[in-house]
């Protein structure tokens, strides 16, 4: 990776958000930072500035709560997003989503595609669309690939509830909001997937509003 230039404005935009201990703000949809996509990382921040720039990513994640989060999210054009999952769902949700827990990790320039042709429909959330989610078919299992945060490579098969967090994160970084790939006629409140669609799957939404899941 090249050596970071001396206080370049991508530098100052971090400096100036780390600047304050503790969550950082989360930006809503509607942003253009969420529509540009983001720029390789090459180095641009030193190893101390990253380490703390993926701290307060870890920090702002676990508080919102989240699964993932991605550096536009906080108006960072970098692409960098970190994931985490302790996955607290009850034995119903995990089989039927396949959502296991994954540890803390960090993402550095990552890419995915699909492993074979199988999709799977779900629910899906973002911290950047408060207070609404959708129904998202994506590949039920994906290779990603990319770097951590020491420049080590990543390559690993992701299935079920982990394949999802990741394609979710990475379309951050390529400007895509998950509402661009979503079922339009599945959008709900989350007061409505309180009271109506909680199921572990979306088959009842589906008959209920209308629209049609992979076979």
């Amino acid at each position: 990776m090249a050596s970071p230039s001396a206080r370049t404005p991508l530098v100052e935009l971090v400096e100036e958000l780390l600047v304050t201990d503790g969550p950082l703000p989360i930006v809503a949809a509607g942003d253009p930072v969420l529509r540009r996509g983001t720029e390789r990382y090459d180095g641009e921040l030193d190893p101390a500035l990253l380490a703390r720039f993926v701290e307060a990513l870890r920090v702002t994640m676990r508080a919102a709560p989240g699964v993932g989060l991605a550096a536009p999210q906080v108006g960072v054009p970098l692409r960098i997003a970190v994931v985490e999952d302790p996955a607290p769902v009850p034995e119903e949700v995990r089989l039927a989503r396949g959502r296991v827990p994954q540890p803390f990790r960090v993402l550095v320039n990552p890419s995915y595609e699909p492993v074979g042709t199988a999709r799977a429909a779900f629910f899906e959330g973002c911290l950047s669309v408060p207070g609404w989610q959708a129904v998202v078919a994506r590949p039920a299992e994906v290779r990603l690939t990319g770097e951590d945060e020491h420049g080590r490579a990543l390559d690993e098969v992701f299935t079920g509830w982990p394949a999802r967090i990741v394609q979710h994160e990475t379309d951050h970084l390529d400007g895509m909001l998950y509402l661009d790939r979503a079922e339009p006629r599945s959008l709900s409140s989350n007061q409505a997937m309180l009271e109506r669609w909680a199921a572990a799957t979306p088959e009842e939404a589906a008959k209920a509003l209308g629209f049609e899941l992979p076979g």
